[in-house]
């Protein structure tokens, strides 16, 4: 458990107090309007889908893919091994040994190169989700313990009718909380953009070969 867990009963009761003052509208002119437009949800409820985000299972991804280089490097090494035969039958195993090999683990595009990047991805996107935990936990924090915060309890008292005080006081906790969220979305449209050419498909690069022939020599792709 980390600190956004411990403020999350709070903070979701205080952000659901939030929600329903916005609800009626915020007020004209604010700055959370480009917020609003932009995330398209209220600070409650993005929080609590947030909350659902933990870096514990990306990391353990990230390890599963690494697991799986040495199962690769095993193939490689018994295909390194030469034969012990010669003649055009022989050169066109080479030919197609090689070319597997170089599919297998040669550069970045190979099989092994690109789940060496699936797995630093998943490193990269577990701390992301754990360094925007960590400023979502400190944002909570900061709210919770606000004038804003006892003005919007205020306002949602039973029987108490929410006047302009309330709805102002929830839209600054509002801006607060979706302009950090704001700043850790695009913090993963970033990493998406960086790390996408390496998690393209890899291709099979082709190498021709020989291959004996009666009459001839025919030359085959493998």
């Amino acid at each position: 458990m980390d600190a956004l867990d411990r403020l999350a009963e709070p903070g979701l009761d205080l952000l659901a107090r939030v929600d329903t003052l916005l609800a009626a509208g915020a007020p004209e002119g604010h700055r959370l309007w480009p917020l609003l437009r932009r995330m398209q949800v209220l600070p409650g409820t993005a929080v609590r889908e947030f909350l659902d985000l933990h870096p514990a299972p990306l990391t353990g991804a990230g390890h599963a893919v690494r697991r799986l280089v040495r199962g690769y490097d095993d193939t490689c090494a018994l295909l390194g091994d030469q034969v012990a035969w010669s003649g055009a039958a022989a050169s066109a195993y080479d030919e197609a040994r090689a070319t597997l090999l170089r599919h297998l683990d040669e550069g970045p595009e190979s099989l092994v190169g690109r789940l060496e990047s699936t797995a630093s991805y998943a490193d990269a996107l577990a701390g992301w989700v754990e360094g925007s935990r960590v400023a979502l936990a400190r944002a909570l924090a900061e709210v919770l313990g606000s004038s804003e915060a006892v003005a919007v309890h205020a306002a949602t008292r039973p029987g108490v009718h929410a006047g302009p005080a309330g709805a102002s006081a929830a839209a600054e906790i509002a801006t607060r909380i979706l302009g950090v969220l704001g700043v850790a979305y695009d913090g993963a449209e970033t990493l998406l953009r960086q790390w996408g050419p390496s998690l393209a498909e890899t291709v099979w690069r082709d190498r021709p070969a020989v291959a004996p022939h009666y009459g001839g020599t025919t030359r085959i792709g493998y």
